[in-house]
């Protein structure tokens, strides 16, 4: 085995000993392979939308980097890694400047392998190199600003890079493996052909950045030890439950238990943090992970009855047999139910009784003048609206 080939074969074992196979891909076929690259991100980190209206969001993780390479017969003595590099959310201008700053580096290091200080650079240095600091600007696609963009901006995002799809990476690297392996890039504005956008430019990126920002936090929770406040035992992240608004954390088992005792109960507005004076509620996701189907069906339906308790504009059908949800329009006191057409009066729940005042059974008439008194000015409107005052005067239910 010669030198160059001895080399190459330890560097790859290498990489494959230090990163997952979601990290590192080795080739079959050829002396190369794929590495996956997330950039190491500062504390705080946010991505603004830039469009109609400015947002701002914070995220832990960018979809990454990623390096597609193939190792010549003469690498590391004479010839250099040929490489592709791609990105969903970089410009074609930033990955041409670290496809020629990692041409740099294969002349600072010749005669060496170079994948390590590579990755070293792009996982490290890549964002302080570009001069990418917090907020990174996204432009919403079909926005007049990402428009503007297209128009003027040649090395404009994956999301607002002009007209025809992307080429794919095979293209790309098909490309780029009929170019010399030497380093021919300067430092200058020119596109390097192996940069690749992996993005349709009319897709919105800006979901696919919050969905993978989510994923990796997930991972990178589950891998964590935490202690349960309730049982007092240490369990991974991938065995407990955190609450979204406090980040409080408990085990699975304990949290399993609590759910399924309140909505055993109807208490499903009650699914809060245990954490004493928290207010965090559990999000119906998180519910339904830890509850059997029907469990999780009897809470989806209570809470969508407690919503629909709030909603002025909602009653139920008060016929006991049916008990549907009825949408009432404003200032009216007829309810039609759209399942079994009864129409009801909204105040007295009965029949509808057109402009005639609600009747009011004889067991009520002795409380309706303690209850008119105590009344705010809005309250007395509405009684005066269902029962009529003349009626309650006569009934001595009015104040004199």
């Amino acid at each position: 085995m010669s030198e160059d080939k001895e080399a190459q074969e330890d560097e790859l074992l290498a990489l494959a000993s230090i990163y997952d196979e979601e990290e590192f891909h080795q080739a079959e076929s050829a002396q190369g392979g794929e590495i996956q690259l997330c950039l190491e991100l500062p504390p705080d980190f946010k991505v603004v939308v830039k469009g109609e209206k400015q947002t701002e969001y914070h995220v832990c993780f960018l979809p990454p980097l990623v390096l597609n390479f193939e190792l010549p017969a003469d690498y590391p003595s004479t010839a250099f890694p040929v490489f592709t590099l791609s990105s969903k959310w970089m410009t074609r201008a930033q990955m041409s400047s670290l496809c020629r700053r990692l041409d740099e580096l294969c002349q600072e290091n010749r005669g060496c392998v170079v994948l390590f200080t590579w990755i070293q650079f792009l996982k490290e240095e890549a964002l302080g190199f570009l001069g990418l600091q917090s907020p990174l600007e996204v432009i919403k696609a079909g926005s007049k600003a990402g428009g503007e963009r297209r128009k003027t901006d040649p090395a404009a995002t994956a999301l607002t890079q002009c007209g025809s799809p992307c080429e794919t990476a095979e293209e790309k690297q098909r490309e780029a493996k009929k170019e010399k392996s030497q380093p021919q890039f300067s430092l200058s504005s020119q596109t390097d052909p192996r940069a690749v956008l992996v993005m349709d430019p009319r897709a919105d990126l800006l979901p696919q950045l919050l969905d993978f920002d989510e994923e990796q936090r997930q991972k990178a929770f589950d891998g964590k030890v935490f202690g349960c406040g309730i049982c007092f035992v240490e369990k991974l992240g991938s065995h407990c439950l955190c609450f979204k608004e406090c980040q409080h954390v408990y085990c699975k088992a304990c949290m399993t238990e609590y759910f399924q005792i309140q909505i055993r109960d109807g208490n499903v507005q009650c699914l809060n943090c245990p954490e004493p004076k928290c207010t965090s509620i559990a999000t119906p996701p998180q519910v339904k992970q830890l509850v059997d189907e029907e469990l999780f069906a009897r809470y989806d339906r209570l809470l969508l009855q407690s919503s629909l308790d709030l909603m002025a504009d909602v009653v139920y059908c008060p016929r006991m047999s049916c008990a549907t949800a009825v949408m009432v329009e404003p200032d009216s006191t007829m309810g039609i139910c759209s399942a079994c057409q009864y129409a009801f009066c909204t105040l007295c729940k009965l029949g509808y009784h057109g402009l005639s005042h609600c009747k009011i059974p004889a067991e009520e008439l002795r409380n309706l003048r303690d209850e008119y008194l105590s009344a705010t000015a809005v309250g007395k409107k509405f009684m005066e609206q269902r029962f009529g005052k003349r009626d309650q005067e006569r009934h001595g239910a009015a104040a004199p």
